[in-house]
């Protein structure tokens, strides 16, 4: 997940890194019994506390240098997801320069970018 340094809109592809403050983790938490009972998501991404970001944002590196990051997470000490930036649909650029297109995103605006293959591993079933 990005957030924003600056005011952007209409940006383009070669610009949209340079928009960026840096990284953080966040975690866009669902509640998976409400999504199922009312068939979309709002209710249940909603709540009050279901969007915990940081604690660490990490600044000042190139695109090309955040892409070597990894990511990782852990449910009760299993490893439930590993990958790499670089791996993702699409680039950080790639999303601003489109969401910039839609809307206009101000200093502070964090944009969630999704996560590897894997977070289902560890959901207790239902």
């Amino acid at each position: 997940m990005y957030r924003m340094k600056s005011r952007c809109r209409n940006v383009t592809l070669g610009a949209a890194w340079g928009y960026v403050l840096g990284a953080t983790c966040g975690n866009d938490v669902t509640a998976r019994d409400l999504q199922r009972q009312d068939g979309q998501w709002t209710r249940a991404k909603g709540f009050d506390t279901f969007c915990p970001l940081g604690p660490h944002l990490v600044a000042g590196l190139s695109e090309a240098e955040m892409a070597t990051a990894a990511i990782q997470c852990r449910a009760n000490g299993e490893l439930c997801q590993s990958g790499l930036l670089r791996d993702m649909v699409f680039t950080p650029s790639e999303l601003i320069a489109y969401i910039s297109t839609v809307m206009t995103l101000l200093p502070g605006d964090v944009v969630m970018t999704g996560t590897p293959s894997g977070v289902g591993r560890c959901l207790p079933a239902t």
